[in-house]
């Protein structure tokens, strides 16, 4: 009796030693053949990807050089041309706290600060002086980019802040 004993557990054994080696070589069957199969980028990955590889800049040399940049500039103004900043407030206050602030807050680049001892001599040259500064950019004192840096920015919108912020001198 005791050597069936000894038969069925040698039988058991082997029985489980197979199922486990069958169960293991269908797992690795199954990661051979989902190895093979080609990887779904869902969009929202490949836009991130596109843009995380994208140029993040470009050089520009010489008169060719010089040629593309003048059209890259024109191109992006162009593109600008059909949205509006802000949309469309000509709230000064919004304007300047989203764009503004920055410079005319800490006096970067020479930006005048809200203080009415920075702005008399500007003053002095009169409104519209200063708004073609805003809209145009000015390079002389400081340095004022074109609408604030923001091509988007309506005449308009400069205007409107501009004057907000001489209302608002200290």
């Amino acid at each position: 009796m005791r050597n069936h004993d000894l038969v069925f557990l040698k039988h058991f054994s082997q029985v489980i030693a197979f199922l486990v080696a069958v169960t293991v070589g269908l797992i690795l069957l199954g990661v051979y053949f989902n190895g093979r199969k080609p990887v779904e980028v869902s969009e929202a990955k490949a836009a991130q990807i596109a843009l995380a590889i994208q140029p993040h800049g470009a050089v520009y040399a010489g008169a060719t050089g010089a040629a593309a940049q003048e059209a890259a500039k024109q191109a992006a103004a162009e593109a600008a041309k059909g949205q509006v900043a802000y949309e469309g407030t000509l709230d000064g206050s919004v304007i300047f706290g989203n764009l503004c602030t920055g410079c005319h807050t800490s006096g970067a680049g020479g930006a005048p600060k809200l203080e009415k001892a920075a702005w008399t001599a500007r003053m002095a040259q009169g409104k519209d002086t200063l708004h073609k500064h805003a809209i145009e950019g000015y390079n002389n004192v400081g340095v004022m980019p074109a609408r604030g840096g923001n091509p988007s920015l309506t005449d308009a919108q400069v205007i409107a802040t501009v004057d907000w912020m001489i209302g608002n001198l200290k």
